[in-house]
């Protein structure tokens, strides 16, 4: 439990070291649309993305969790009895604490670092939220490549193993959209582009 030690108070950890942690493949769901939600993740190894589909299967991935992290969303429809949203599935295989409903309203009333924890969350992804409305509705798909391409170098390094499907998603455009602007930045040599990996250079 590496990637949440020191965020909890010690009673709080000795609750959370008793809960069950599941190890689930890559493209498992976590969390259903318009499900009840009976238990929040929190995630130890791994990643998980948020994403909302349409009617026609057009998708658009709201936000992703990285280790130490939990499901703002899930969260939020847990603690007013609501229906889910939007879709959590596994993005690579992942270890995760399964925090069963009733302890997250309860945890609320009585750890201040669960609160903390949780207000932590909402801010983080309320923003990266409207980060994504802004590049949507305002920025041009370049630039939001761009932009997604910096973001993703924080956490992985130069290279960065996604697929143009996947950064498409991600982005709120399509596969083909993805592809042609890479080849550009590839010709630019900017990056290089091998299959499921893209390797941004020294003048990225």
């Amino acid at each position: 439990m590496k990637s949440i030690e020191g965020l909890f108070e010690k009673d709080l950890m000795d609750e959370i070291t008793l809960l069950p942690i599941e190890e689930l493949k890559a493209n498992s769901i976590v969390l259903l649309e318009n499900a009840y939600v009976k238990y929040i993740p929190i995630l130890l190894e791994g990643s998980i993305k948020v994403r909302k589909t349409d009617e026609s299967g057009k998708e658009i991935i709201l936000y992703q969790i990285y280790p130490g992290e939990s499901c703002i969303l899930s969260i939020i429809t847990c603690l007013n009895d609501k229906q889910c949203n939007a879709e959590a599935y596994v993005e690579k295989k992942s270890r995760l604490i399964m925090v069963p409903s009733s302890k997250v309203k309860f945890w609320m009333e009585k750890y201040s670092s669960w609160r903390q924890y949780v207000f932590n969350h909402y801010y983080d992804k309320f923003d990266e939220l409207i980060n994504l409305i802004d590049a949507i509705a305002f920025k041009h798909v370049d630039i939001r490549l761009i932009n997604k391409l910096k973001e993703h170098q924080l956490k992985q390094g130069d290279k960065i193993e996604m697929t143009h499907l996947a950064l498409a998603k991600e982005i709120g455009t399509a596969r083909e959209v993805i592809s042609r602007l890479l080849k550009q930045l590839e010709k630019e040599n900017l990056v290089k582009l091998k299959r499921g990996i893209i390797y941004l250079t020294s003048e990225f």
